[in-house]
């Protein structure tokens, strides 16, 4: 590859790159339940709403707004769990918050839809659901959920054929390892230690 290729697909892709570089290691360290993971994850959030808001995905460009905030959250929550607990546990989920939880995705995903049509969005409805459920998957993974990581499977599968539609390949490639990821998270904070309390 010559340097100017690859100063060009820098110039183009830089961004994407470099989301896709801290998205990685992000998730990589929530799955150990490290510490450290949420102001790595902080960063990829900032540079994939940049990555978005180009491709005119307005619902993941927005999406990534509420990432920043639940990302603040979850690092306050965890390290509040580390110093009481002495390291982060992972807590349960009722069913009643499981149901209003995804009750609020599916309704997320109407009223972002709809202002995702009038903005002129790509993919508004499907981009618009998509961005609800990772919502709900966020703040699971802030309370420490292990249902986080089934939701994360599921909505990045289906992130993955609208990035390619998007010719957004490499935030593709992302998403499929972001499954795998994500079975290795579910595995790992199955066996993890938990709480008591049923957490909402």
């Amino acid at each position: 590859m010559s340097w100017s290729v690859f100063s060009n697909f820098l110039t183009n892709h830089g961004l994407e790159l470099a989301g896709t570089i801290t998205t990685v290691l992000g998730i990589w360290l929530t799955t150990r339940r490290l510490l450290i993971c949420w102001p790595i994850t902080l960063a990829a959030d900032i540079l994939y709403l940049f990555v978005f808001y180009r491709a005119q995905l307005l619902s993941d460009a927005l999406l990534q707004v509420f990432f920043v905030t639940f990302t603040i959250y979850g690092w306050w929550h965890w390290w509040r769990g580390v110093r009481d607990d002495g390291e982060v546990r992972v807590a349960s989920l009722s069913t009643a918050s499981l149901l209003i939880a995804l009750a609020a995705g599916a309704a997320g995903s109407f009223v972002l839809g709809e202002l995702a049509k009038r903005l002129h969005a790509a993919l508004p409805y499907l981009d618009a659901t998509l961005a609800s459920y990772s919502l709900v998957a966020s703040w699971w993974q802030a309370r420490k959920h292990t249902a986080n990581w089934w939701l994360w499977i599921l909505v990045d599968l289906i992130y993955i054929g609208e990035y390619l539609y998007k010719d957004l390949w490499l935030t593709a490639a992302l998403y499929a390892g972001l499954v795998a990821l994500a079975i290795m998270g579910l595995r790992a904070w199955q066996q993890a230690p938990s709480t008591t309390q049923i957490a909402a």
